[in-house]
């Protein structure tokens, strides 16, 4: 830096200074938390949320170890479908938000958060100052990408997951059922099926990507494929249904909406 003469304003060194905690246990139990949400698994999802719930406890001016413990929830309402979980990651991505408002993990979570109430440009405006606060950051790209989606900005989405696996070539699992969830909202249904495919090979328990597949098969007419990705979202969720999926999409373009649940129909989702 001293060579390149790099120049950070005031802030910026303070951000690049600041720990994101003293408090040596809370740490330790955050990357215990970081390690078991990075399965994607509905059982891994609940140990990494005890972990980040901890670090709370042990230090209440986390912000990151609530904006992660947010994230959970965010992650468990595809096997809930409970809205409740969102609700508690609103809450919880608020919270992160108010402790660092220069945090850019607090904005993305807040931003996804805010796509489930279908609040598109307030959801909107938090993931693109995540990626404002950081713009080398990854994370920051992929999580944005989750709210351009379903606020009908699908190529947009792509471009921006894209973005995040240039920035972090070793990314995390989740980076490609991100990816391939972007190629499905543009209806580019067999670029997300190859790379939704490569998903599974690796973690065959992530029920998000198998609805993405059932209905991405479903709308080329491949009835034999959606038909038994149907089966595997039985198998990670015995109790899902057409109903619960209803209320708990956050599709902005009704087109889209009922072109989702129409495949899934035709899957034999009901």
């Amino acid at each position: 830096m001293t060579a390149l003469r790099v120049k950070l304003t005031q802030d910026e060194q303070e951000r690049f200074q600041r720990a994101p905690t003293e408090n040596l246990e809370a740490y330790d139990y955050y990357l215990r938390g970081l390690e078991y949400l990075s399965r994607l698994t509905k059982e891994m999802n609940a140990h990494a949320r005890q972990m980040f719930e901890r670090a709370v406890e042990l230090d209440p001016s986390y912000a990151a170890a609530y904006a992660r413990w947010g994230w959970t929830y965010i992650l468990d309402f595809q096997w809930s479908q409970d809205p409740q979980s969102m609700e508690r990651a609103f809450a919880l991505a608020q919270r992160a938000v108010a402790l660092d408002d220069a945090l850019p993990l607090a904005h993305m979570v807040l931003g996804n958060a805010y796509t489930w109430k279908r609040q598109y440009d307030q959801a909107i405006a938090a993931g693109e100052k995540a990626v404002t606060l950081d713009p080398n950051n990854a994370e920051g790209y992929v999580g944005l990408a989750w709210i351009l989606g379903p606020a009908g900005r699908a190529e947009e989405a792509i471009e921006s997951a894209k973005k995040a696996m240039r920035l972090n070539p070793h990314y995390p699992l989740w980076y490609i059922a991100t990816l391939g969830g972007a190629y499905h909202a543009a209806w580019r249904n067999e670029e997300a099926i190859a790379v939704l495919k490569s998903f599974v090979d690796l973690n065959p328990n992530y029920l998000g990507v198998h609805l993405a597949m059932a209905c991405s098969y479903s709308d080329l007419g491949r009835e034999v494929e959606a038909r038994a990705e149907a089966a595997e979202i039985l198998r990670l969720n015995p109790t899902f249904s057409e109903e619960a999926w209803r209320k708990t999409q956050w599709f902005k373009n009704p087109a889209d909406f009922e072109r989702h649940l129409n495949n899934l129909r035709k899957a034999g989702l009901k």
